[in-house]
C-alpha cells in the first residue's frame, strides 16, 4: 500500500470511529429495550431513552443483515398462556418498531438465536426446560413450529432439579443447531431445515456431571467451540465435527483457583458462576465472564487450534456481568452488569488483547444483553 493510500485508509478509519452509533440494551424491566448513543472515539455512552416497551427482555440478537432485532422475553404469561414471548423488531434510523410477538414453548424464555440465512429463529426456555423454533419472513415470526421439552437433570439438587435450557446457537456452516441445557449437563444437537424451521435430533454432548453448560460459541477457525459451564465456572474447549455436528471435549479450563472463596450470598445466591464468552474476530484472544466475583478473564488463543493460555482477570466495574461484547472497532469492551444496573466500558489493546484495569460506567436499569448497531 502506498503512503497516500495508507493515510487515506487511516483517515477513513478515524472518521468511522468518530461517528456516533446506536447501542440497544435488553433490560430485565417492563421497559424492555433501551437505546444509547455510542461514541467509539471516546468510549462514551449517552442514554437515548426507551427503544421498545416489551417486558423483561433477557436477550436480543440481530438478523444477519442487521435490519431486524429478535428478543427473548422472560415473562410468566403471554397471550393468556403460561409461556414467555419471542418478539421481533424492525431497525430503522436508530429506532426500532415491533413487528411480531409469539408464544415460546414454556416459561423462562431466556435466549434466542437466528440462523445464518435469517429464516429460522430458535429459543431456549430456562424455567420450562424447553426449546422451540419459528419461521421468519421479512422479520416477522410465525407461530411456534417445533418444540421439545427436556427431562434429563443433573446431580445438583438445588440447581439441576429439572432441565434448564439456556442458550441456542447454530454451527458455522448453518447445518446444525445447538441448545445448551444447564440442568441436564448436556448440549442437544440438531439438524434443521431452513425452509420449514423443523429441527431433528442429531445427538448430544455431555459435560462433566454438575458442570451446567450455559453458553456455546464457535471460534473463527471453524473447528473449535467453547462451552461455558456456569456451575463449575469452567470452559470446555471442544472440537466441532463438521460431518455430523458432534462436539468432543479437548480440554477444560477453570476460571477460578482451587477453593476460591464464595461471594456474599446476598449479592450472588448461586455462588461463583461462569456466564458468557467473547471471541476477537481474528481468533487470537478469547474472554470469559464470571459472576459472583464479577470479573472478565482474558486468554490468548491459538488461531489454528483454539487452545487457551491465561492472561489476566479484570473486574467488571459492577455486579453480575450478564453479557459483554466488543464494539465493531474491537477497541472497547462493553459489559452489562445486571445486579448493579450499569454498563461498563473498558479500553482494549487490539495488539496485546489486554483490557484496561478500570473502565467507565454508565447507568442502565438491569442490563441483560448489549447490541452495537
Amino acid at each position: 500500500m502506498s503512503a497516500s493510500a495508507a493515510t487515506l485508509a487511516a483517515a477513513t478509519t478515524g472518521l468511522a470511529a468518530s461517528r456516533t452509533q446506536r447501542v440497544f440494551v435488553a433490560s430485565g424491566t417492563p421497559e424492555g429495550i433501551r437505546a444509547f448513543d455510542w461514541n467509539p472515539a471516546t468510549g462514551e455512552l449517552s442514554s437515548a431513552g426507551v427503544a421498545a416497551e416489551v417486558s423483561t427482555v433477557d436477550w436480543i440478537c440481530f438478523s444477519p443483515d442487521r435490519k431486524y432485532i429478535y428478543a427473548a422475553c422472560e415473562v410468566d404469561t403471554f397471550n393468556g398462556k403460561p409461556t414467555g414471548e419471542l418478539a421481533s423488531f424492525r431497525v430503522a434510523g436508530g429506532k426500532i418498531e415491533q413487528l411480531s410477538g409469539q408464544n415460546s414453548a414454556s416459561k423462562g424464555t431466556c435466549h434466542c438465536a437466528i440462523d445464518h440465512t435469517g429464516r429460522v429463529l430458535i429459543a431456549a426456555d430456562y424455567g420450562g426446560g424447553s426449546a422451540s423454533s419459528f419461521k421468519v419472513t421479512d422479520g416477522k415470526l410465525s407461530p411456534l413450529v417445533w418444540s421439545e421439552h427436556y427431562t434429563v437433570h443433573g446431580p445438583n439438587a438445588d440447581r439441576q432439579e429439572a432441565a434448564h435450557a439456556h442458550f441456542a446457537s447454530f454451527s458455522p456452516d448453518n447445518r446444525f443447531a445447538y441448545i445448551n441445557d444447564l440442568g441436564g449437563d448436556m448440549i442437544h444437537i440438531y439438524t434443521f431445515d431452513p425452509e420449514t424451521a423443523v429441527l431433528k435430533g442429531a445427538g448430544a454432548y455431555k459435560s462433566e456431571p454438575g458442570a451446567g453448560p450455559r453458553t456455546l460459541h464457535f471460534h473463527p477457525n471453524g473447528s473449535t467451540a467453547y462451552s461455558m459451564n456456569e456451575m463449575s465456572s469452567s470452559v470446555d474447549v471442544l472440537k466441532w465435527n463438521k460431518a455430523d455436528g458432534s462436539l468432543t471435549r479437548i480440554s477444560t479450563t477453570n476460571l477460578l483457583p482451587p477453593n476460591a472463596p464464595l461471594p456474599n450470598p446476598k449479592d450472588a445466591p448461586e455462588g461463583n458462576t461462569g456466564c458468557d464468552t467473547v471471541i476477537a474476530k481474528d481468533g487470537r484472544f478469547v474472554y470469559f465472564a464470571n459472576r459472583g466475583t464479577d470479573f472478565l478473564y482474558s486468554f490468548k488463543a491459538d488461531p489454528a487450534t483454539g487452545a487457551l493460555s491465561p492472561m489476566e482477570r479484570t473486574g467488571t466495574g459492577g455486579k453480575t456481568p450478564r453479557n459483554f461484547t466488543l464494539d465493531p472497532t474491537e477497541h472497547w469492551m462493553l459489559v452489562a452488569d445486571q445486579n448493579s444496573s450499569n454498563l461498563a466500558v473498558f479500553e482494549r489493546n487490539a495488539t496485546t488483547g489486554k483490557l484496561a484495569e478500570v473502565g467507565k460506567t454508565f447507568a442502565c436499569p438491569t442490563p441483560m444483553c448489549i447490541l452495537v448497531a
